[in-house]
């Protein structure tokens, strides 16, 4: 099995419960919470490991809370090298309204990330990534942090062989220039990146073939939500639909496909296998609460829905 190693500046001890309902000003009496790790890159190594794909995950750790998302990531069976920082890692918190289904999630921004942090940083997944296959760089950046971060990243692990793939938003990704495999945004992610509409597929397709153009990365995934996705290359593209299902929270599905499709690639799969992949384990993750983990047996599920063309999905325009 190929190595994998993912990269998460921002994790978070993600915190989930539930309440009847939120109201402005009033105490709200919650259930139990449930704590998670979090963090776009600790999310793609916990679902490979149920996938059975194991990666090492990369990341900066502070205070209690940072202890605390170790010993939750470690249990769990994934393998870590952290980097102790002065600042405490994050906190998010989830609130499920129990009478309206709605879904209220709150996002801290981070500690502050010194420039001697970060170039630590970059030092711990240059020696991480020696001998890896695909490194995954996902998640926000946090305080401190410059946009181009990833950008030094991939320019540093690209020349050690690995496949980079990137799942960012904002200026992160907006700065990113080239040495990339693979990129996974979201159709909002790529309007704000374009600056295009984007109302139809044919206009989705050539916005991201014009990023690949300009040599920015190999590979598009782009991400419909409930509508699907697209891969596009410079000579290729298709559109795959999704899955229906139950939503039961929607934490964490992003990272999810990024996982299955990291896992399909790593496992030997074709680019359109490996979307489909991504695809079945995203929709397995609307499954669970909070950023609990998706099950195996859901992923391949889908999968086979999915491969054998039962599945249905539309894409407007």
């Amino acid at each position: 099995m190929p190595t994998i190693v993912t990269l998460t500046m921002n994790p978070a001890l993600d915190i989930t419960t539930s309440t009847t309902r939120v109201i402005p000003t009033d105490k709200v009496r919650c259930g139990a919470p449930r704590r998670d790790p979090g963090g776009g890159g600790l999310n793609v190594a916990r679902v490979l490991h149920v996938l059975g794909a194991d990666a090492t995950a990369v990341f900066p750790s502070g205070g209690h809370t940072g202890r605390a998302l170790e010993d939750l990531v470690v249990t769990e069976g994934v393998e870590i090298r952290s980097l102790t920082i002065r600042g405490s890692t994050r906190e998010s918190l989830t609130i499920n309204e129990n009478e309206t289904g709605l879904q209220y999630r709150f996002v801290l921004p981070g500690p502050a990330v010194t420039a001697r942090e970060q170039i630590a940083c970059l030092d711990l997944v240059t020696e991480v990534a020696s001998d890896a296959d695909y490194i995954v760089m996902s998640g926000s950046l946090p305080p401190g942090v410059p946009a181009d971060f990833y950008q030094r990243a991939a320019d540093l692990v690209v020349d050690l062989g690995a496949r980079v793939i990137v799942d960012t938003s904002g200026p992160a990704l907006r700065q990113l220039r080239g040495g990339v495999f693979l990129v996974k945004p979201s159709i909002r992610e790529l309007r704000d990146w374009t600056g295009r509409e984007l109302s139809v597929i044919d206009d989705q397709v050539a916005a991201a073939r014009d990023v690949i153009d300009r040599g920015v990365c190999e590979v598009i995934v782009l991400s419909l939500g409930a509508e699907g996705a697209l891969l596009v290359t410079r000579a290729h593209d298709e559109y795959f639909p999704t899955v229906d299902v139950d939503v039961v929270s929607g934490v964490g599905a992003g990272d999810s496909m990024v996982a299955g499709v990291v896992c399909g690639l790593a496992c030997g799969r074709s680019l359109s296998e490996s979307v489909r992949y991504g695809i079945a384990a995203g929709a397995a993750m609307l499954l669970t609460p909070g950023t609990a983990l998706c099950r195996r047996a859901d992923v391949e599920q889908f999968f086979a829905l999915l491969t054998d063309g039962s599945a249905a999905g539309t894409v407007a325009g």
